[in-house]
């Protein structure tokens, strides 16, 4: 049975409870304990003023599956960070037997994404909905960033690649990467359909990313 992280799933716990049954089973992976998630999210919040709107920079599933309510989104353009297949991911769209890939900000170059406006009194709800998405497992961390959208400049949260984790892959060739994402599967789908979503998401917003569309020229066809 495939699982979907919705707003729902986030809500009612069935997405932590796929992470944890994970975390039991594979203590090696580092994942983050509840202190350390509230910690961290504590964190996150003293950067914005208690009156002050949220903006979330998504560059990957968040473009096309937020799951959190926001009140305004705008293609955004971010400088020092690319988008690239730099995690393996071990559930959700991969096994350990057949590890999938996801997408991460690493450093270098720039990433056209979408900023979303969540308003300041939900702030707290749906950023935490947000932290259990992506936090927990670790190979994320959170940072505040300067975004470019319509002429103006403001700072947003992101989700970039954990360096010192376990899961982060340097450099994959292109070959590589789509041997990967041709066949990886786990819980939440495929690593494909995972890109084929984020590229048909992208250019619906006029960004066309290079690097994603040579993977998805050297799949194999269907």
């Amino acid at each position: 049975m495939t699982l979907r992280i919705t707003r729902e799933t986030l809500l009612n716990g069935a997405v932590r409870e796929m992470q944890r049954h994970y975390a039991a089973s594979h203590p090696d992976m580092h994942w983050r304990t509840e202190a350390e998630m509230a910690r961290l999210l504590q964190e996150a919040l003293t950067a914005l003023g208690p009156e002050e709107d949220l903006w979330v920079f998504g560059y990957g599933s968040l473009i096309w599956n937020p799951a959190f309510d926001y009140v305004e989104k705008r293609c955004a353009l971010l400088h020092g960070w690319h988008r690239r297949f730099c995690l393996k991911m071990y559930m959700g769209r991969g096994t350990p037997e057949r590890p999938g890939l996801m997408l991460a900000l690493d450093r270098g170059g720039a990433c056209r994404g979408v900023a979303f406006r969540i308003e300041a009194a939900k702030v707290p709800q749906e950023l935490g909905l947000l932290w259990q998405r992506e936090m927990y497992g670790g190979s994320y961390n959170a940072r505040w960033v300067t975004l470019e959208a319509g002429g103006e400049r403001f700072k947003a949260l992101t989700f970039v690649i954990n360096h010192a984790h376990p899961r982060y892959t340097r450099e994959l060739t292109l070959e590589q990467a789509a041997a990967i994402i041709a066949t990886a599967q786990g819980d939440l789908g495929s690593c494909r359909e995972y890109l084929e979503n984020t590229i048909t998401h992208l250019r619906q917003l006029g960004v066309r990313d290079t690097g994603l569309s040579r993977i998805a020229a050297a799949l194999p066809k269907r």
